[in-house]
């Protein structure tokens, strides 16, 4: 018996060691720029798991690493925090329309550009002459920074904290029919009317018409200020990508298409083995009876710049549940704090939610939070206050995996409403539950998969052959406009010719009988 299974086990060896190929050690320069702590957290356990695996991993971001680790080396950004708390506040209390608001994240995402270009400690990087084997960037609106790219002759990797949209789509040829496949920015679902097509639609031309008038050539331009002798095309730059990973997965938002070369990776920051809770935050959850609630803003919008009133009302409703809560809170001191709740400016998110006795997560619905309340199957109240929040939110009240509240209008007895139909209502937990088991049913772990493609890229020198013939074609080709004008120019004279040849044909008959009608009368 045991030399039976010994070959069995020899070929499950060989297909374990084939999945887990290493490959060379490679230098990685790593460019993740914005002051949003939520889009580095995003890629933070991706990074390490790369020096981890003996890789060279370069890194400039915000936020450097407290402890030095091997492999690893931070170029700081910490300036760009500077105002960011409010730039902020502004995004969410001023209100905007469409076009302003693509304008609004123009500025943002122009000024996270620059912030890499400007850096004194980036600048003698370019003008080094060390080399790098392959370039990570966060995939969103910087396309001068995908010069790194050519500046160092190595292929590029796209990280998208957000999953896709027609801005990612370009970058390796990916596919969003906008029939059902909403803007991140939209509250739509994929399941839409004719009047939320239409809408869609109209979205969707402002962004491309903002994208490819105002954006792009203000890149091109930062482009060649900062590359003088620069000689890349930044148009074409941005279709030469080898990969882009995307934090997203269809059990969390819904079923679409993808090229070869882009990648669901959703919930690859969140640690397989949540760690021990620290003992003052571990007693407070348990001390509770009927267990606990957390309530979290994100990293962005901070719970200290709360209104006076909506504090009040929060602390009104708390003090009225039998749980105990954890809030976010980024002050030392809240007065009228009831006993049952205990604030902290920061919380191990991910292992608070994998506690069994938290039973409930009161968000901001961001895709990280999202994410994580699917992993480990906690219902929640959501109060989205800015970008793709308002969609992520519609696919959770889709989903029967919780309800929402207006962030900005919200009552007493609408929180505290919200907040007892989702904890008495047995039916989503039921749904959550669901659905965490369809998002942890795949084949490998999400950072696995990450790791797996990116060293991949490096295995085979870019990845040339995963790119869609697409990435060739201008618009005109891609959507086959010209081929289409000619098969309607064909279809016309297909009708027209044989037309006109009949009405010659006719009309001179009818003209032959009528001369000799004519003669014959004469």
């Amino acid at each position: 018996m045991l030399l039976r299974s010994i070959p069995g086990l020899l070929l499950l060896a060989l297909i374990s060691f084939s999945a887990h190929q290493r490959t060379d050690c490679a230098k990685i320069l790593a460019i993740f720029p914005f002051p949003g702590p939520s889009q580095y957290i995003c890629v933070q356990a991706y990074l390490k798991a790369l020096a981890g695996r003996g890789h060279e991993v370069t890194v400039v971001s915000a936020y450097p690493q407290k402890k030095p680790l091997p492999n690893f080396r931070d170029i700081s950004l910490e300036e760009v925090l500077n105002g960011y708390e409010e730039t902020i506040v502004d995004v969410i209390t001023q209100e905007r329309n469409k076009w302003q608001e693509l304008n609004l994240y123009y500025h943002f995402f122009t000024g996270g550009t620059l912030s890499v270009l400007k850096s004194a400690n980036v600048q003698k990087l370019l003008q080094s002459d060390e080399h790098f084997d392959l370039v990570i960037v966060e995939a969103l609106q910087m396309d001068a920074v995908y010069a790194f790219a050519h500046h160092y002759k190595a292929p590029i990797i796209g990280i998208s904290t957000y999953g896709t949209d027609p801005t990612i789509d370009e970058l390796v040829g990916n596919t969003s029919p906008i029939s059902y496949i909403p803007l991140p920015l939209s509250e739509l679902s994929d399941r839409m009317s004719f009047w939320q097509r239409l809408e869609n639609l109209w979205h969707h031309l402002l962004h491309q018409l903002h994208m490819h008038f105002i954006y792009l050539p203000n890149q091109v331009a930062i482009y060649k200020e900062y590359f003088p002798n620069g000689t890349a095309d930044i148009l074409a730059l941005r279709k030469s990508f080898s990969l882009v990973l995307l934090n997203q997965h269809f059990s969390i938002s819904f079923p679409r298409p993808y090229v070869p070369n882009a990648i669901e990776v959703a919930g690859m920051h969140i640690s397989q083995k949540p760690n021990q809770l620290p003992a003052v935050m571990e007693g407070f959850i348990n001390a509770s009876k009927a267990g606990a609630i957390f309530f979290s803003l994100g990293s962005n919008v901070k719970s200290k710049n709360l209104s006076k009133e909506k504090i009040d009302i929060i602390l009104r409703v708390f003090a009225s549940l039998p749980y105990n809560v954890l809030w976010k809170f980024e002050a030392t001191d809240l007065p009228n704090k009831p006993q049952n709740v205990y604030i902290d400016k920061w919380f191990p998110q991910s292992d608070v939610l994998a506690h069994p006795k938290v039973k409930l997560f009161i968000s901001h619905a961001g895709l990280l939070s999202t994410t994580e309340v699917i992993h480990h199957a906690k219902p929640l109240v959501g109060m989205p206050v800015f970008f793709d929040q308002f969609l992520n939110m519609k696919r959770i009240k889709h989903a029967g995996i919780g309800v929402s509240v207006n962030y900005k209008s919200f009552t007493y007895d609408e929180l505290r409403g919200a907040i007892l139909e989702v904890l008495d209502q047995p039916k989503y937990t039921q749904n959550i539950q669901q659905m965490s088991q369809l998002y942890h049913d795949r084949p490998m772990k999400p950072l696995d998969k990450a790791i797996f493609w990116t060293e991949y890229v490096l295995r085979h020198e870019g990845a040339a052959h995963m790119r869609v013939a697409a990435q060739g074609l201008n618009f005109i080709q891609y959507h086959s406009l010209d081929t289409i004008a000619v098969f309607i120019v064909g279809v016309v004279l297909a009708v027209i010719l044989p037309v006109w040849a009949i009405y010659g044909i006719v009309s001179g008959m009818v003209m032959r009988d009528s001369g000799g009608a004519k003669l014959k009368h004469s």
